[in-house]
């Protein structure tokens, strides 16, 4: 794929409960093509039937999961042909791991080095206000900083330019990101 096709696939990304999984849905009602994040729909998956691939069970076995995931996920926005939001993509999940305190496996790093989205990434910044967290989101506030911090150093690690989404309405926030894609 040439980088006119991976540059239609703009990444959202930052620290859990920072307002991505919100403003994916939000850009889906306005029309927008969008990919929900994979590693709620996983750990729904691994509760449901009772399985250990969980980011508080067996961190490296959710890593193997998110990064088919993010593989698939990132070949189904290209083969649609527009412009697609995708809540995270391949890099979170070396950020993840970084986030775990494992180490990264050369084919997950190969995967982030060779398998590129828009060269610009927007970032949700934690933002106090908005975290909850839930039966999918376990983290507390300061690991949700500290992943926004490893997911900055991640990106930029693999050559993105970041652009911090700003604290705003969701409504702002769709706007915000409408006028730059």
């Amino acid at each position: 794929m040439g980088a006119a096709a991976t540059d239609r696939l703009h990444v959202l990304t930052g620290g859990p409960g920072s307002g991505k999984s919100t403003l994916i849905a939000a850009l889906s009602a306005a029309g927008m093509t969008t990919s929900d994040e994979v590693g709620r729909q996983i750990i729904r998956e691994q509760v449901a039937r009772g399985g250990r691939a969980l980011p508080w069970d067996d961190e490296r076995a959710f890593a193997d999961l998110m990064i088919a995931r993010e593989i698939s996920a990132r070949e189904a926005a290209l083969a649609t042909g527009d412009i697609v939001a995708l809540d995270r993509g391949i890099p979170d999940v070396v950020g993840f791991l970084r986030v775990s305190g494992l180490s990264v496996p050369a084919a997950i790093d190969t995967a982030a080095r060779t398998l590129r989205y828009h060269p610009r990434v927007f970032i949700a910044p934690y933002w106090a206000e908005i975290y909850r967290g839930d039966a999918e989101r376990k983290q507390s506030p300061s690991v949700a900083q500290a992943t926004q911090a490893i997911m900055i150093e991640t990106y930029r690690d693999y050559g993105y330019h970041l652009v911090e989404l700003p604290r705003v309405s969701v409504a702002d926030r769709v706007r915000f990101l409408r006028d730059r894609l």
